[in-house]
């Protein structure tokens, strides 16, 4: 199975090297991308280099993707997914949602001096950071950058209504599947009210497990995957 893993913001591909080891090892083909603005000191990067640095990795290779995107990553795959709807399998969203059309791709935190930089641990106290460990916290900081501007406000546009009928897997590690369904029913998650075929699995840990618990996050992925190859192939009408 091709793989594609993205990145939350101020990540890079390396914060998922403990999850990209051991899926290889079963035999998937897993690209860990690293994003443009986002570690490369570019401030003239946009979401859509962002997006088109997706694309070109999946264009490389024949075959259908798996895309497995992080938090705001899970946004950045379900533009990526509206570009590519024919070469994609499944969007896994790990931590977040696909994201609506018309509203900025990250608007929670304002810019300064032309970028999103993280703003400490004091922002993400609670589920978000219970369960990473000194260690964790200072290799996370280790490994952030900023994310320019550019990124961040662009307003997200999509184009293929056929993305909706993709499958998508939510998996909820600092919020429970309940309370994802309980945000859908509210009319909070518009692309996912949409979707034809949604699922939602519980992770219990924080929000970045990649760092904290990668053994289970690959477990459950593996899984997914494992389903996902027995699948038929989604109709595109």
């Amino acid at each position: 199975m091709n793989v594609l893993l993205i990145p939350g913001l101020w990540l890079d591909a390396a914060v998922w090297e403990d999850v990209t080891r051991p899926l290889r090892a079963v035999g998937h083909h897993v690209v860990a991308v690293s994003l443009p603005g986002q570690g490369d000191d570019n401030p003239d990067a946009t979401l859509d280099d962002q997006i088109g640095a997706i694309t070109a990795e999946m264009d490389a290779v024949e075959g259908p993707w798996v895309l497995v995107g992080h938090s705001a990553g899970s946004k950045l795959g379900w533009l990526s997914l509206d570009c590519r709807v024919q070469s994609v399998l499944r969007l896994i969203c790990v931590g977040g949602f696909p994201g609506g059309a018309d509203q900025p791709y990250f608007g929670d935190l304002e810019p300064q001096n032309g970028w999103v930089t993280f703003p400490g641990w004091e922002v993400f106290e609670g589920p978000d950071t219970e369960d990473l460990d000194e260690t964790q916290r200072a290799r996370f900081v280790a490994m952030s950058h900023p994310v320019s501007a550019r990124v961040t406000e662009k307003v997200m546009v999509f184009h293929d209504p056929r993305r909706y009928r993709i499958p998508v897997t939510v998996i909820c590690p600092e919020f429970t599947s309940a309370q994802a369904r309980e945000w859908v029913d509210a009319g909070y998650l518009p692309e996912v009210e949409a979707l034809r075929d949604v699922t939602f699995v519980d992770l219990d840990s924080g929000h970045w497990p990649m760092l904290s618990c990668p053994d289970r996050l690959t477990e459950l992925l593996s899984r997914i995957l494992l389903e996902t190859e027995s699948d038929e192939e989604p109709d595109l009408g």
